[in-house]
């Protein structure tokens, strides 16, 4: 049982060292591409700005809306995060993983919309688009609309685990975009 905490622990630890490194290695390229550049490899062409002049009004706009995609993103994804709880589990995209003591969430982001962290990466990925203009931040973009097909893999097995219950909530619960006004339904 010790050791069973222990490597717990370190998973922990090193999920957090790791992500810390990422975030700090990202924020260092792109601060990097500001940069005068001497000489560059072909491959270095992801990380250079996209060849587009964007006129003050245009940058304003990229701004205002990639502003909020971008951070609104990152807050929805870690909402959907803390709300799954230990019913979070990484999985690739080419098969789902349901826990054994899995339940259906459906409080938090889950009330509004069925895939809110498939919904914030794509988010955020416009938002990073829109901000840093990049050849990354566009593949990235690109790539992250393949999440529609990684949520329906996903929905059919949570139908299968899940049936009657599952079945309710997908009629009650959009899959992408929450519903405003007369066609939400109190309760959901």
């Amino acid at each position: 049982m010790l050791l069973n905490d222990i490597e717990l622990w370190i998973r922990a630890l090193g999920a957090i060292a790791g992500m810390a490194t990422l975030a700090i290695a990202l924020a260092a390229m792109f601060v990097s591409i500001r940069r005068p550049v001497s000489r560059e490899e072909p491959g270095a062409l992801l990380w250079r700005p996209l060849p587009i002049h964007v006129p003050p009004w245009l940058q304003a706009a990229t701004l205002t809306i990639g502003g909020p995609l971008f951070f609104g993103g990152l807050a929805l994804y870690l909402w959907g995060l803390f709300s799954l709880g230990r019913m979070f589990a990484p999985s690739s995209g080419f098969g789902v993983r349901v826990q054994a003591a899995h339940r259906l969430i459906t409080t938090g982001p889950y009330a509004h919309v069925r895939h809110p962290m498939y919904l914030a990466v794509i988010a955020a990925a416009l938002g990073g688009l829109l901000l840093y203009r990049t050849w990354a931040a566009l593949c990235f973009a690109v790539i992250m609309f393949g999440l529609a097909v990684r949520a329906r893999r996903e929905e059919r097995v949570l139908s299968q685990e899940f049936g009657p219950e599952w079945q309710a909530y997908a009629s009650r619960v959009p899959a992408w975009l929450p519903r405003f006004g007369r066609g939400r339904r109190s309760g959901a």
